[in-house]
């Protein structure tokens, strides 16, 4: 069979679909789409293969994304984030945290909605290595953790371009860390191997397809739209969690 175990053709098409349209979201409006893709693949893909598998993808979306968009990255910000991130993959993956997702969910998403709301906190642009830490720990159990990422990046006050393509170098980063510690702990990636290649392709295209409405949006017109797909990625976080929370304490 050319496919692992535990996926069918049909549900290929989708997350390879669902590949195309997860990466023209992030790409015409800077976040949102890894969390699209996961809750899409956590419906088809098996438990034990979902983050790491999703955590390929998105390197390889988010790495398309920073090269088309290279001349726009904020270089400074990402030396102190890496650091961060490799410390955080490292935690995450060695050591086992008792936190229930519920409230991982929940805070995660109350946090962001409060940045949007007010301005995002001085400690995200000040503490870069904080940040790629915490996102980092998260991003490791819960695999989608863009908008926390795309939080910290809010705090520089970028162009609509040099956002984007920041925040591409940011989960570039975390993503490529992240997947090489699954390697070490063991994961097995070759079995994959067609399907992350092609999804990465239809990431790549749906990247190339957002570029083009990124460049036709104003700047108001991005920071509204920015700020909607944040609020609703955020509320689908805290309604997911309280929806957990209450099926646990039955």
């Amino acid at each position: 069979m050319w496919l692992p175990s535990g996926l069918s053709e049909a549900y290929f098409c989708v997350i390879v679909g669902a590949s195309f349209i997860s990466s023209f979201l992030t790409s015409a409006l800077g976040v949102g789409g890894g969390a699209l893709l996961l809750a899409i693949m956590a419906s088809f893909v098996p438990p034990a293969a979902l983050i790491p598998v999703h955590g390929v993808v998105q390197l390889g979306s988010n790495l398309g994304r920073m090269l088309m968009l290279a001349k726009s990255v904020h270089l400074s910000v990402l030396p102190l984030f890496a650091v961060g991130s490799i410390a955080g993959c490292l935690i995450g993956g060695m050591v086992s945290i008792d936190l229930p997702p519920y409230a991982v969910q929940m805070a995660v998403g109350a946090f962001i909605i409060w940045t949007i709301v007010s301005r995002p906190p001085k400690w995200m642009a000040r503490w870069p290595a904080l940040s790629g830490v915490v996102s980092s720990v998260l991003t490791m159990f819960f695999g989608a953790t863009g908008p926390f990422v795309a939080s910290y990046a809010r705090g520089f006050n970028l162009s609509r371009q040099s956002y984007v393509g920041t925040n591409a170098a940011l989960m570039t980063i975390q993503h490529g860390i992240k997947i090489i510690v699954f390697g070490l702990l063991g994961f097995a990636f070759a079995p994959w191997m067609l399907v992350l290649v092609t999804m990465i392709l239809g990431g790549l295209l749906g990247t190339f397809c957002g570029q083009l409405a990124l460049g036709r949006m104003s700047d108001r017109l991005f920071v509204r739209a920015l700020n909607v797909t944040l609020i609703v990625v955020s509320l689908r976080l805290i309604a997911e969690g309280f929806s957990e929370l209450a099926a646990a304490s039955r």
